[in-house]
């Protein structure tokens, strides 16, 4: 059942800002980012700089590439974000442990090596909690019935996927596993409840450490989920699946300015009558397990509560896709009275319905705004900061944009030369109206989204920095060399963190 409505004291309605990266970007020695003394260190640098929210991506468990729109459950942690140092801190690993391995890098994610060197390790410190006697401490006790409803579904499918080697779930033999296989069944088992545990407890005592000195943490729901998930496997009749388990229509979204064959997402559509019939109770448990990590959560595909592109489940490509009504304010509604108020930001980006913006307006929610997006046509105000409602939440971009120095660069390679004649180029637009040479042009844009009237503004550590193309997250329509780019130790500066808390103060950003 949901938690009962907490109001929280941060408040996406209040004048603030904040930076956006995904903690698997943090620096470390151990392959990738997670929740240990550098996640401390940006608490503290974004306490430094003035800044309220510290927005992540999807945090939930990424078995192979480390897409975090691709998990494996909507409810479970990720274990890559585990700190081996903290578990070292806690007697569950030694020095020797926490040695890194010449494959793993300062500089970008390598996702096999990284999550075969941290899966190891953390089955180390499994051993040593079982050899403890962990699993009788009162506080593990409590964790496991406590999130029972979720945790242990998925501890029985990490298992019984072991068991299968990894194959889709609808080639599982599950009764012949659980009469041959019990003794990896119950290992399996017993290891995805101790690192739900582990990360539970050291997400907890971050998120305290942030409240603490004023950062609130905002979160990400995908509003789809994986088809080789917990979810649908626990959950099939709440998925438009065939007799096999396959997905018969699929998500994506049409042609658009990513991909001339639109998006093929791959994820299996809701059966919306089926998730009605049943008062959204799946709905409302995701939503209430979001909240009990975050301070916000950004509702990713906003616009798929009004519809949703759906495609036939053996299409290659979205191009052949139709538009399908989804009962979002029904959704909505439901979740505002189990619930109440929460913080909640639309993600209101591509084509934009007059029911979604109705939808999206009739409960409050700010929209989006991406900076990139103001100078592509003259007179586009709506893009344009200076235009921005106070109810929306501005980015210079997001995780599927090129950095600032990167899009920038981008615009000056395209020539000078207008896309229309007696019209300026999207080059010259954007010089004209930062009314710079664009030498900074990451420093321009970060002014401009905390000079807005908008409540909260949001920048990737990226954009702070003035990296280029080498440091974007993720190329849309793409599989590979996605969600890697990392810190380096020390690059968030105490100049940086000076100069931008005096760009908030100037602008009414300070809180407190």
């Amino acid at each position: 059942m949901p938690t009962p409505h907490r109001t929280s004291r941060f408040t996406l309605t209040q004048r603030a800002a904040g930076l956006l990266l995904h903690p698997t970007s943090l620096p470390g020695p151990h392959g990738c980012g997670d929740l240990g003394l550098a996640a401390y260190r940006f608490v503290d640098f974004l306490a430094a700089a003035g800044q309220r929210w510290w927005q992540m991506l999807p945090v939930g468990p990424t078995p192979d590439n480390g897409a975090p729109y691709s998990v494996d459950s909507a409810f479970a942690g990720n274990p890559l974000l585990i700190s081996l140092d903290l578990l070292a801190r806690d007697g569950l690993l030694t020095r020797a442990d926490l040695l890194p391995e010449r494959a793993l890098s300062a500089e970008r994610v390598n996702f096999p090596a990284t999550i075969a060197f941290r899966m190891d390790r953390l089955q180390r410190a499994h051993a040593r909690f079982t050899q403890a006697g962990g699993f009788a401490q009162p506080a593990f006790a409590s964790f496991v019935t406590a999130a029972a409803a979720w945790l242990a579904p998925y501890a029985l499918f990490c298992a019984l996927r072991r068991v299968h080697r990894g194959r889709p779930w609808p080639h599982w033999d599950t009764a012949r596993a659980t009469g041959s296989q019990h003794r990896a069944l119950r290992d399996e088992f017993g290891f995805t409840l101790f690192a739900q545990f582990i990360f539970d407890r050291q997400w907890h005592a971050l998120r305290r450490y942030a409240s603490a000195r004023g950062v609130g943490l905002i979160g990400d729901i995908p509003i789809f989920v994986a088809h080789e998930s917990c979810d649908v496997w626990a959950h099939p009749r709440l998925f438009d699946l065939d007799a096999t388990g396959r997905p018969k229509t699929k998500s994506g979204c049409p042609p658009d300015m990513f991909s001339r064959t639109g998006q093929l997402w791959d994820h299996p559509q809701y059966r919306w009558p089926q998730h009605q019939a049943t008062g959204f109770a799946w709905w409302l448990a995701r939503f209430a397990r979001l909240f009990a990590l975050f301070d916000a959560v950004r509702i990713d595909h906003f616009l798929g509560f009004n519809r949703v592109w759906a495609v036939p489940g053996r299409a290659r490509t979205a191009q052949h896709g139709r538009w399908v009504r989804t009962p979002g304010h029904e959704l909505l509604t439901a979740l505002r009275r189990h619930l109440g108020p929460q913080e909640i930001i639309a993600e209101d980006l591509g084509v934009v319905t007059p029911q979604a913006v109705a939808l999206r307006e009739r409960f409050g929610f700010p929209g989006m705004r991406i900076l990139q997006s103001a100078f592509d046509r003259e007179g586009d105000h709506y893009n344009q900061p200076h235009a921005f409602p106070p109810d929306c939440v501005v980015y210079s971009g997001t995780h599927d944009n090129d950095t600032t120095v990167g899009w920038f660069e981008r615009l000056r390679r395209d020539g000078r030369r207008p896309r229309r004649r007696g019209d300026l180029s999207p080059y010259r637009r954007a010089l004209r109206y930062v009314g710079t040479t664009g030498r900074e042009i990451h420093w321009d844009m970060i002014r401009l989204a905390l000079a807005s009237p908008a409540n909260t503004a949001i920048i990737p550590a990226q954009d702070l920095l003035g990296l280029g193309n080498e440091a974007r997250m993720n190329l849309p329509a793409t599989l590979k060399g996605n969600w890697q780019w990392r810190l380096l130790a020390g690059q968030l500066t105490p100049r940086i963190a000076a100069r931008l808390r005096e760009l908030a103060a100037a602008y009414g950003r300070l809180i407190g």
